[in-house]
């Protein structure tokens, strides 16, 4: 048999503590507010609002004192391809390729240097301990006797830097001239003897010390009323 069962009846709303505070609907509130602008703005049309001054209005509002900003930190420069970036001397390395394992000779024909090592077969240059002499050319008459010879070398050749009459017009009347003075002027080296020449003239004395002179040379010295000393070689 069927349960005849009436309507349901609707549950009774919860009634609200008596110590909580009952919050308006959301639509009242909004509706409110538009009636408060609506009037706000009819009171106000009749008053016309006083003009801001400019300054004020550009005013820009009130900051907070920015904290200095640390400059960023500078990247290290990428280090080449294939190659880490280098952080001492204890890190340097050669370039690749720029050097090369020892030739490891002796090692049968597998490794690539032949069964004789490199040195062909038989021959005073296959055995060990060959040498020879500079300028060998393996028994043909080598360079240093094929070619003329003439004259001879003198060892006993004193060099000397010579100085002509007409450098000596530099100097002062009176004056004495010595190879230091010459090499003070870079008309000599300290290192090398001098010798006086007669090309040019001289209008004015002077007395010069030289290691040597020639006779045209100490002949218009004199003549200038200068004076020709000798230096001991």
């Amino acid at each position: 048999m069927a349960d005849k069962k009436g309507p349901k009846k609707p549950a009774p709303a919860k009634k609200p503590a008596a110590g909580a505070k009952t919050k308006p609907p959301v639509r009242a509130e909004k509706a409110e507010k538009k009636v408060a602008r609506k009037s706000g703005k009819e009171a106000g049309a009749g008053k016309a609002a006083p003009a801001r001054p400019a300054a004020a209005a550009a005013a820009p509002p009130p900051s907070r004192r920015e904290p200095a900003r640390r400059p960023a930190a500078t990247a290290p420069p990428p280090a080449a391809a294939g190659r880490p970036a280098a952080l001492g001397i204890q890190d340097l390395r050669p370039a690749f390729g720029a050097t090369h394992s020892g030739k490891r000779v002796g090692r049968g024909p597998g490794s690539g240097h032949g069964k004789t090592a490199g040195r062909g077969n038989k021959g005073q240059k296959s055995r060990s301990g060959y040498q020879h002499q500079r300028g060998f050319e393996g028994g043909q008459m080598p360079l240093h006797r094929r070619v003329p010879k003439r004259g001879f070398t003198n060892i006993f050749r004193v060099e000397y830097d010579i100085v002509n009459l007409s450098d000596l017009n530099r100097f002062e009347a009176g004056q004495e001239v010595t190879p230091e003075a010459l090499a003070s002027l870079r008309l000599a080296r300290k290192s090398r003897k001098v010798k006086i020449l007669g090309d040019g003239e001289i209008g004015k004395p002077l007395t010069v010390s030289a290691h040597k002179f020639s006779a045209s040379a100490q002949a218009k010295i004199e003549a200038a009323g200068g004076r020709c000393e000798v230096i001991e070689r």
